[in-house]
């Protein structure tokens, strides 16, 4: 997408004015992230430019051109969208639904008091339960979410970060229970606490211990769950919050490395963890901008991980990624639009590499998805992938000098990010210094008042707007008989339970807790006891206290 900072001015205003004048009134084009473009690229801006060293071949260190040789000639990426609403029973029928569709993944979304780690009797909840997403408060609703579903032949994404854990051994339970080996278990935990802090602020207890139950998480996965990816280190809230696409890059990268030092200081060796490590991008609406991201992210992983931290397995080197088109550019005027944004913004990461997909509907900047606008989103991946041929091709755009430019630059300008972020003390010293905070602050500062500018343009929302509304579309509202089901869920479910074996399991895990052991057995413990989500995460809020954040304005 490109910026026009300026209009010509007409030629007798320019006359007599010298070639500085001109020079000044002529269109200057640039990203979103602000990084000046010209007209054309030749050969002369990739001097020094060397094939081995910048791209190779696909499925070759630096991974460019993308991670698997034939990319999705051998393998389709998979097709992720997003579910969750209302309570588990209707979740689980999405679900179903959208496999019967031809999704080939699961992706979940929780909502807001489940992703706070609050039960949805409590008064923090009252008016947000199964709004965002669906509603798990204790392993019966995890039971009935993954009702008749084939665990163990399709991935499951879930998208929780400060109740991570205990969601996980949820799921892990349940799946025991149903016969599935937890060795063949295939999926993803979002798990990424420090965008948490950075940008999407569903956190519970401060940076420090929160980072202590990823590493046990990454521990027991790595000896239990080993087809797990254990954190989804997630640029995509960061991008959300406001952050441009090179903050994005940079930031999710030094996270990254950052759980990477967490590993290796838990004692795990880097080779036998780092190949379940997974990113999380989005795909924004600047086209070339957000496939050279796409690229520059795989070149520095693999470059950092094999040079700087040593790593010998090539799984180490290689730099997975789901992507989701961009939910901050979908416009609430013209919803209709937004199928255009996001075929583009899928394209864009189809065309950079993606190993998942995600594709927003249409409605989701007026409420959760309804079956139909999930329908199209869907069947917007199914033509990209059969129709367009563009998987017929392993990185079809290598070799333009504006793709390879903008790569290095992209690259160029997350390194100076690396830097100041070390000069700093590190991701966590950023978190408590705002460093990361301030600077997506700014960004998204800049890029509202282009928009109120009109420097620029979203069409319906700033351009090309209509005096008379167009046609109504269908909003999905969750009404409050899910929350009035979910109480009653709860109140029946501590009735039944064994609540002596659920204080003991309790006392148990802030033992652990406050002693610095391993807390994943007594979580599987508590969880096995039918204790809710709500009282484990009290038990850490007890210990650890609750997070609170400094504003930054």
């Amino acid at each position: 997408m490109v910026k026009e900072l300026s209009k010509p001015k007409s030629k007798d205003n320019d006359k007599n004015k010298g070639d500085d004048t001109r020079a000044k009134s002529a269109r200057e084009f640039e990203t979103i992230s602000g990084i000046p473009l010209k007209p054309v690229y030749k050969p002369e801006d990739l001097k020094d430019w060397n094939y081995d060293d910048k791209l190779a071949d696909p499925g070759e260190f630096p991974y460019t051109r993308g991670i698997h040789k034939d990319m999705y000639r051998g393998k389709l990426w998979t097709m992720r969208q997003f579910a969750g609403f209302g309570g588990p029973e209707e979740t689980n029928e999405r679900f179903k639904y959208l496999l019967s569709q031809g999704q080939t993944g699961l992706s979940t979304a929780f909502d807001l008091p489940t992703l706070m780690g609050y039960d949805s009797d409590h008064p923090k909840a009252d008016g947000e339960v199964g709004v965002c997403g669906v509603a798990i408060d204790s392993l019966e609703d995890m039971e009935i979410l993954y009702r008749d579903l084939p665990l163990d032949k399709v991935s499951t994404s879930m998208t929780i970060n400060g109740p991570a854990s205990i969601i996980f051994v949820m799921f892990l339970v349940n799946a025991r229970k149903q016969g599935f080996d937890w060795k063949n278990l295939n999926g993803t935990l979002q798990n990424d606490i420090f965008k948490e802090y950075i940008a999407q602020k569903t956190y519970l207890i401060p940076p420090r211990p929160a980072l202590k139950l990823i590493q046990d998480m990454m521990v027991f996965c790595t000896r239990e769950v080993p087809k797990w990816n254990t954190i989804s280190i997630s640029g995509y809230h960061i991008r959300e919050a406001g952050a441009t696409a090179v903050q994005e890059l940079a930031f999710t990268l030094a996270d990254g490395f950052a759980y990477v030092d967490a590993g290796i200081e838990a004692g795990l060796d880097i080779d036998e963890f780092v190949p379940r490590l997974s990113f999380f991008f989005n795909s924004h609406i600047d086209f070339f901008e957000e496939i050279a991201k796409f690229r520059a992210a795989r070149r520095i992983w693999a470059k950092r991980i094999r040079d700087e931290y040593g790593a010998k397995n090539e799984r180490s080197w290689k730099l997975r990624f789901h992507t989701q088109t961009a939910g901050c550019s979908l416009t609430a005027p013209q919803p209709e639009n937004n199928i255009v944004r996001t075929a583009i913004e899928a394209l864009a990461g189809v065309l950079g590499g993606t190993q998942s997909l995600h594709t927003n509907s249409m409605d989701e900047v007026l409420g959760l998805p309804t079956q139909k606008a999930a329908h199209i989103a869907l069947r917007t991946q199914q033509i990209i992938a059969h129709e367009t041929g563009v998987a017929n091709v392993a990185d079809p755009l290598a070799g333009s000098y504006y793709i390879e430019w903008l790569t290095d630059e992209m690259e160029r300008q997350a390194n100076v990010y690396f830097d100041r972020i070390k000069e700093i003390g590190g991701v966590i010293s950023g978190i408590e210094k705002h460093f990361f905070m301030e600077e997506i602050a700014n960004a998204s500062y800049k890029f509202n008042q282009q928009l109120g500018t009109k420097d620029r343009h979203f069409i319906g929302l700033n351009s090309f707007k209509e005096k008379a509304p167009g046609e109504d579309i269908e909003i999905l509202k969750i009404g409050r008989e899910y929350q009035e089901r979910q109480e009653a869920r709860i109140k029946s479910l501590k009735e039944r339970r064994d609540n002596e074996k659920v204080a003991n399991t309790l006392a148990a895990l802030k033992e652990a807790l406050s002693n610095n052991k391993d807390s994943f057995q007594p979580l599987i413990d508590c969880v096995e006891a039918y204790a809710t989500l709500g009282e484990i995460c009290d038990a850490m809020r007890d210990v650890w206290g609750a997070y609170r954040e400094t504003a930054v304005l």
